[in-house]
């Protein structure tokens, strides 16, 4: 599947620099899309399906549990980011007449991991599609999460960790690199900041979390954007620029990373940067 290219309006820094909303909003609706090859691979190897219980940590604003969701799978999704949460029951949660067959019937989703599962049987499938391989700390939160998670899921079930490919396989890396370079001397824990990704980063948390690696894969997931100004928007809604914009300002960071861009620009002014994304199957 290949990221379809869209166009919006002109970020304008007086309406929206601070504005989290306006940052849920571009990621889903220009950057959450760029890893939806991802998703469905995973989904085609897993046979993801009615039988299917899935536990999503990081759900964003809930295109991956949609694409789930259309397979017949029962879907719980977690993210402490209320924006994105908000937007996720907008995509996902049934109308208010409960019109019986929605393809997400049964959806839950929550800011924190839950407690129990949903109903009386124990989640099989645990996912974690926010990449890893970009902070300080995106390995060791993860690890925290899949500690929550884990025991409600039966024993023998399966777990994806998902992480960017080698830096010289992904053309984004290059840009993500602004946000290290502007960020310099101000980075700390949970700070953010773009690291790059080591060969393994999935393989150390599946040990860690006493998960039992069975198998790996990689996908093409190429970034592409209308233009430039939704190229900068999507990034930036990423939060890997969140400690740059800390320590700079968001103009300053706009513009830089504007620039990086350049090199990906085609002729019709759209933006195309190829990048790999690896995922790790594990079980419990």
């Amino acid at each position: 599947m290949t990221p379809t290219l869209v166009r919006h309006h002109t970020y304008t820094e007086a309406s929206a620099s601070a504005d989290s909303g306006s940052r849920a909003r571009d990621w889903a609706e220009i950057q959450e899309r760029m890893l939806a090859p991802l998703y469905e691979a995973v989904y085609r190897r897993l046979e993801v399906g009615a039988a299917t219980r899935m536990l999503s940590l990081g759900c964003g604003s809930g295109l991956a549990l949609l694409i789930a969701a259309g397979r017949g799978a029962h879907v719980t999704g977690v993210d402490a980011d209320a924006e994105r949460l908000a937007l996720a029951r907008v995509r996902l949660l049934p109308d208010t007449d409960g019109t019986p067959g929605s393809p997400a019937a049964g959806t839950r989703l929550l800011d924190s991991v839950p407690a129990t599962p949903d109903g009386r049987e124990p989640y099989d499938l645990i996912t974690a599609f926010t990449p890893i391989g970009c902070s300080a700390d995106d390995a060791e939160e993860l690890v925290d999460a899949l500690g929550s998670a884990v025991p409600l899921a039966s024993r023998g079930s399966t777990v994806v960790l998902t992480g960017w490919g080698p830096p010289e396989r992904c053309a984004t890396a290059a840009v993500l690199r602004v946000a290290a370079r502007l960020a310099e001397g101000t980075r700390s824990p949970g700070s953010g900041g773009w690291l790059g990704a080591q060969r393994d980063d999935l393989e150390d948390v599946a040990l860690r979390a006493g998960l039992k690696p069975d198998g790996s894969g990689r996908v093409a997931c190429p970034f592409g954007y209308a233009d430039p100004d939704s190229a900068v928007r999507g990034l930036l809604s990423t939060r890997l620029f969140d400690a740059a914009v800390r320590a700079t300002d968001r103009p300053q960071v706009e513009k830089e990373v504007a620039e990086a861009l350049h090199p990906h620009r085609r002729r019709d002014g759209t933006i195309w940067m190829p990048n790999v994304f690896r995922y790790l199957v594990c079980t419990t």
